[in-house]
């Protein structure tokens, strides 16, 4: 994927991604808040470039994706350390220039202990970003917050720090679960129950599966369990374990409403299926592609993959509006 980023850029940057991002564009220029999750260490000179298992991509990756739409991210995942805390600085520097927002990582202990916030069409947004570790590797003893590892403890408390700090509605990502299974695992399940139990988070969206895994109503609030690969070089043709779900993503969206006596909650859940093209590690708005006559050498991949999503996002009984399918 370096490869083919180089290969797009030009004198403003030397790694462009935002044409695999065009076809989504339009989709994620459109919501009032886009957050994406960065599960890779950012280059701040573009050098040293390294996939995996200790990933490093360009640097460039920050100011595409804020080009295309993204307001910020999450970034606490098992390889947020692959390039020591150096990296994460690094990553973290390359966000503030191009005004992004981040959530989970920290380059020092007092930005660990201040709340993300959004202001959103006059509505405050809290956002959280925890992961369920590093990948064997450890933190500096002296820098203990510098990424958020999942305790149900500590996320209800910064939960609680981000509503003192004005939150009125709390969106925690998590890097959970089991990889390529489509089913949530019962440790998520049970965690999600626990982390819904009071009022502190509002909405749950994980990462770290590789594929899509369902929607569930858990204590009054949602789960998306699993969002699958957004942007990504996995599939069964470049790794042995990757199954083709790891193929599909999925853009969410999340319309809150406002009642008479000020709460906000979750109105209504929307996605757009996407799909990679590997040639260009285009992502494809799948049912898009699907009412515009793609290729016929595209057209059963993107059915395949529109029907996984579709049915994995509603498997749990969940009214999940697909923009454009079924």
């Amino acid at each position: 994927m370096f490869n083919t980023a180089k290969a797009f850029g030009g004198d403003e940057l030397a790694y462009d991604y935002r044409p695999m991002f065009e076809q989504v564009r339009a989709a994620l220029s459109r919501v009032d808040l886009a957050i994406c999750h960065l599960e890779t260490p950012l280059s701040p000179d573009n050098t040293n470039l390294s996939g995996y298992p200790l990933f490093n991509a360009p640097g460039d990756l920050a100011a595409s994706i804020a080009d295309v739409g993204y307001d910020g991210c999450s970034t606490a995942s098992n390889h947020s350390i692959d390039q020591g805390t150096g990296g994460l600085s690094a990553t973290l520097d390359l966000f503030d220039e191009a005004d992004l927002g981040h959530a989970g990582m920290a380059r020092t202990s007092r930005e660990a202990a201040t709340p993300t916030l959004y202001d959103v069409n006059g509505i405050t947004i809290g956002h959280l970003s925890y992961t369920y570790g590093l990948n064997g590797l450890l933190l500096p003893a002296d820098q203990p917050w510098a990424v958020n590892v999942i305790s149900a403890d500590d996320i209800l408390a910064e939960a609680r720090t981000a509503i003192e700090a004005g939150a009125e509605f709390t969106v925690l990502s998590i890097h959970w679960g089991a990889e390529y299974r489509v089913t949530p695992t019962d440790q998520q399940r049970a965690l999600a129950k626990e982390l819904l139990a009071g009022d502190e988070i509002d909405l749950i969206v994980g990462t770290h599966a590789h594929v899509i895994q369902p929607v569930e109503f858990v204590g009054g609030n949602y789960v998306i369990y699993g969002l699958g690969n957004f942007l990504s070089n996995q599939s069964p043709q470049s790794c042995r374990s990757c199954p083709p779900e790891s193929t599909d993503g999925v853009i969410v969206e999340v319309a809150l409403r406002e009642d008479e006596s000020g709460d906000i909650a979750v109105a209504a859940i929307g996605a757009t299926p996407t799909w990679v093209d590997r040639r260009t590690f285009a992502i494809v708005d799948v049912y898009a592609a699907l009412a515009a006559d793609s290729s016929p050498e595209l057209t059963g991949h993107l059915e395949q993959s529109g029907a996984r999503t579709t049915a994995t996002l509603r498997s749990y009984g969940v009214d999940v509006v697909i923009a454009d399918g079924p």
